[in-house]
């Protein structure tokens, strides 16, 4: 027997995830996911930290419109935007990059905030809202939120085919045949392919593995140590717990879809490019995982109706900001699912900036 839904969700993820929970209290929907674990991929290896300026000022606008549905899985952390003395031309960008936005920055010595620090480093900007994400926590909701309003899961359901027929998608999955009226491509580094099994162009969505490590150092982490980040995109890097930092070089090695694995070259530039910016001694590596971001060509994230396959709806692209944008992109992508008006959040986004129709 085929199950029938309103809208199949293919991608359990935090954006497919999200987006459930906006939809179930208003159609019939099913998230396919094609691990044995929802968020197995991106949404399970972020780096865990919400950031107003991260992915830039045509990002920030779901940024900030998220933060109240975010609200509750936030803890203060704030961010030090650091630059080496030679690189003034950096800070003046990124400053005037928000300016107006309502976003607060601030000019800063990273000198008053990181001991140890080389001597190179001297400039900064402070952004205070930057706060730690419990990513597993967010995600955990939204599942929950979509399960209670009727929404159905199911997992090991990777999808095989898509065929539009009489106004419905006929899909093949590892779990049995679904018939939906909408399919929605929240595939995450997949969204090319599953976008080419529903008959549709791909737009160029690319993966590229991210690199983090978990180190113990000596001297410890001070106690209210920020997120500190390079200006010029080389590293950045936060507390974990007690006496430990998590890293990353801030790689973006271009990969095909794949389970990401961290590769030890990328991990030594990640150490290597933390014993640049402060003469602490790396005591230990504890961990190390890598995770896949994907981008569309453009590097802002697509969310719309594909503009020659009926009842295709991406929801896709968002990079390394997909978690601490998914309340709002939830909201404005429903709005366009549902034919609704947006809701309050993003009634100020203009969501064609986003449409795949711009491709």
């Amino acid at each position: 027997m085929v199950s029938r839904y309103d809208i199949a969700i293919v991608g359990a993820g935090i954006a497919g995830a999200s987006l459930a929970a906006e939809l179930a209290a208003h159609a019939s929907v099913l998230l396919l996911e094609a691990e044995d674990q929802a968020g197995y991929h991106s949404t399970g290896r972020s780096a865990a930290f919400w950031s107003e300026t991260y992915g830039g000022p045509f990002i920030q606008p779901l940024t900030t419109a998220s933060e109240p549905g975010i609200r509750a899985f936030l803890e203060p952390l704030g961010s030090l935007h650091i630059a080496r003395s030679d690189e003034a031309a950096l800070v003046d960008r990124f400053l005037a990059a928000f300016d107006g936005s309502g976003v607060e920055l601030l000019p800063a010595d990273p000198r008053d905030t990181l001991p140890g620090l080389r001597p190179e480093w001297t400039l900064a900007a402070w952004e205070p809202s930057c706060a730690y994400i419990d990513v597993a926590g967010l995600h955990a909701d939204c599942l929950a939120r979509a399960r209670r309003a009727g929404a159905d899961l199911r997992t090991g359901a990777e999808l095989l085919a898509a065929t539009r027929a009489g106004g419905s998608w006929q899909l093949d999955t590892k779990a049995g045949p679904i018939a939906a009226e909408l399919l929605v491509n929240a595939a995450g580094a997949w969204a090319d392919s599953v976008a080419a099994l529903a008959g549709a162009a791909p737009l160029g969505i690319q993966p590229y593995r991210r690199t983090l490590v978990q180190l113990r150092t000596d001297p410890a982490p001070p106690a209210g140590l920020p997120h500190v980040g390079h200006l010029g995109g080389s590293f950045y890097f936060k507390p974990e717990g007690v006496g430990r930092l998590w890293l990353s070089p801030h790689d973006e090695i271009e990969t095909p879809p794949c389970d990401a694995q961290p590769e030890d070259l990328d991990v030594a530039v990640a150490i290597d490019r933390f014993e640049h910016v402060v003469d602490w001694r790396v005591a230990a590596l504890e961990r190390k995982w890598a995770g896949l971001r994907s981008f569309a060509p453009d590097r802002l994230p697509v969310y719309g109706f594909d503009t020659k396959v009926e009842g295709l709806f991406w929801c896709a692209g968002q990079g390394g900001f997909g978690i601490q944008t998914a309340p709002a992109a939830a909201k404005l992508a429903a709005a366009l699912l549902l034919g609704h008006g947006p809701a309050e959040e993003v009634v100020a986004i203009d969501p064609q900036r986003y449409a795949p129709s711009r491709f």
